[in-house]
């Protein structure tokens, strides 16, 4: 296994991408295809810059793209991509929907959103979900009618309740687990295609 995490590593060094998780969001869209040229989209949890990288490069110079992390993060425009900014403030934040509207509908909301890991199974799944539900609320709020929803998500006994509500707020939804993610890790993806009519 060590071997292909280090083959992901090195593959994302030699591509220009500051993190190996972005192979996670490329392995999805080439199968399902939720981003195209021209879309919008939220990337939550951006930090160090790799999924937005990869969206912006997937939308193209017509499209855009928003990166959302309590961390600050510098993303490099890339020729041929689209425009990346980012905002810096916690998704939690009463306001935040007030401070991303400039920038709504979006047609794609991704996450990678994942807590600090205390070693307790039971509380990093709980603590994962609550992330992606907010996730979700965010997508809910955000998403023009049929937009997708890509998003990260520890396997745990409360996980089919969030997959049944992203089923709940979407037509078709699909379980993800990339090659590149470590079998033996419990993150998940769920994608929810086309928003239902709000």
């Amino acid at each position: 296994m060590k071997k292909v995490q280090d083959y992901y590593f090195k593959k994302a060094k030699q591509e220009n991408y500051p993190a190996r998780s972005v192979y996670k969001l490329e392995e999805a869209q080439q199968k399902y295809r939720f981003m195209q040229s021209g879309d919008r989209v939220l990337d939550l949890g951006c930090h160090p810059g790799s999924w937005s990288l990869y969206a912006a490069k997937v939308v193209g110079e017509k499209g855009f793209v928003l990166g959302v992390d309590l961390q600050k993060t510098k993303i490099v425009h890339a020729q041929g991509s689209a425009l990346v900014e980012v905002l810096c403030t916690d998704i939690f934040d009463p306001s935040f929907i007030d401070k991303i509207a400039p920038y709504v509908p979006f047609q794609v909301v991704i996450s990678d959103l994942a807590p600090k890991t205390t070693g307790n199974r039971f509380r990093d799944h709980l603590k994962s979900v609550e992330l992606s539900h907010r996730a979700l609320e965010i997508a809910c709020q955000s998403l023009n009618r049929g937009g997708n929803y890509y998003c990260k998500v520890f396997q745990g006994e409360d996980f089919s309740i969030f997959v049944d509500q992203v089923r709940h707020c979407f037509n078709k939804t699909k379980i993800v687990k990339p090659k590149s993610s470590r079998a033996e890790s419990r993150e998940v993806f769920v994608l929810g295609f086309e928003l239902k009519t709000k």
